[in-house]
């Protein structure tokens, strides 16, 4: 995993971002272009140097391909997000990454609670959160809007890891 770069914007765009499938449940549309993916990156960008929010481009180890992302910010703790190229699905990429940041997050002496947000339809994300120690705290209704399935915000699992 690694920050991103100004130049990832043609990888991000051709591997995920215009991705229907693959931004089905986050809260953004597809990138129609280019332009959409530049725009992303510099909010990427732009978090770093805010110091309120992190996105590392997770990449495979064998060659530099990118596979997806994984964010982190600032909010009662760390909120999380994330999303993996479909060719990669199901096959723990993702799970390693998101051990990878908990291992980060929880080095950080005032961070005491993780958290991530699922659409209730969203199993996978679910599996994955459940699979890497991550409970389930309820349902947040009409919690978050996901544009590519309705105009209306959805209900969401809420699951929280918190330091041992």
């Amino acid at each position: 995993m690694r920050k991103p770069r100004a130049e990832d914007s043609p990888r991000i765009f051709a591997t995920y971002a215009q991705d229907p499938e693959v931004v089905r449940y986050l809260t953004f549309l597809p990138h129609r272009d280019l332009k959409d993916a530049d725009e992303a990156v510099e909010g990427f960008l732009e978090g770093w140097r805010s110091g309120k929010s992190y996105c590392w481009l997770i990449f495979r180890r064998d060659r530099e391909e990118l596979i997806g992302a994984i964010g982190a910010r600032e909010d009662q703790g760390i909120n999380l997000g994330y999303l993996l190229a479909r060719p990669f699905w199901g096959q723990g990429f993702m799970s390693e990454a998101l051990s990878a940041i908990v291992e980060w997050a929880f080095s950080i002496p005032s961070i005491f609670r993780l958290w991530a947000v699922c659409d209730l339809e969203n199993d996978a994300s679910a599996r994955l959160l459940e699979k890497n120690g991550f409970r389930r705290e309820g349902v947040l209704k009409k919690w978050s809007l996901h544009p590519n399935i309705s105009d209306i915000p959805r209900d969401c699992y809420c699951y929280a890891r918190t330091r041992e």
